[in-house]
């Protein structure tokens, strides 16, 4: 096992890292959110989501830390559509670093959704200066779970 001492490096994605960009989304929503309906497509579908939507439609970074990617990033537009991480590097600052980086090409700001009971990801978000901007009973996303979007502004943008 890795020590807190390994160093994590940001870097764009690309295709080479669909794979392990699916395991990542899948092991973290197992993991972090054992709420969400069992998932129904297997690795090589997801592998084929991250190539085919998740790369061509959103800028997207890795974190890599001893050759190993151990989270991503997805942003589209100016919402960020996803953030994991590995459930093993969880709490050392790799989520902070994938998120600066996204936040480094969103100067007029950054939103996304998060589930309700995500209670983690609420508590890291607010403490990296996000606020709710608006709450859903679940309508808008596809597994019908109540969400919120959250919003951050750097300080002096304008809206």
């Amino acid at each position: 096992m890795t020590g807190t001492g390994a160093t994590t490096r940001i870097r764009s994605a690309n295709t080479a890292d669909a794979a392990a960009i699916a395991h990542i989304h899948m092991t973290s929503r197992a993991v972090a959110m054992p709420y969400l309906p069992p998932q129904r497509r297997d690795h090589a579908q997801v592998t084929r989501w991250i190539e085919e939507v998740v790369l061509t439609s959103c800028r997207t970074w890795v974190a890599v830390r001893d050759g190993e990617i151990v989270g991503y990033a997805a942003l589209e537009g100016d919402m960020l559509e996803h953030l994991y991480l590995r459930p093993d590097v969880r709490r050392q600052g790799v989520g902070t670093l994938l998120l600066d980086e996204v936040r480094r090409h969103s100067p007029d700001g950054l939103s996304l959704h998060v589930f309700q009971s995500n209670v983690e990801a609420r508590a890291f978000y607010e403490r990296h200066g996000f606020t709710v901007f608006d709450t859903d009973d679940g309508r808008r996303n596809m597994e019908k779970l109540p969400d919120m979007t959250l919003r951050w502004t750097p300080y002096g943008a304008h809206h």
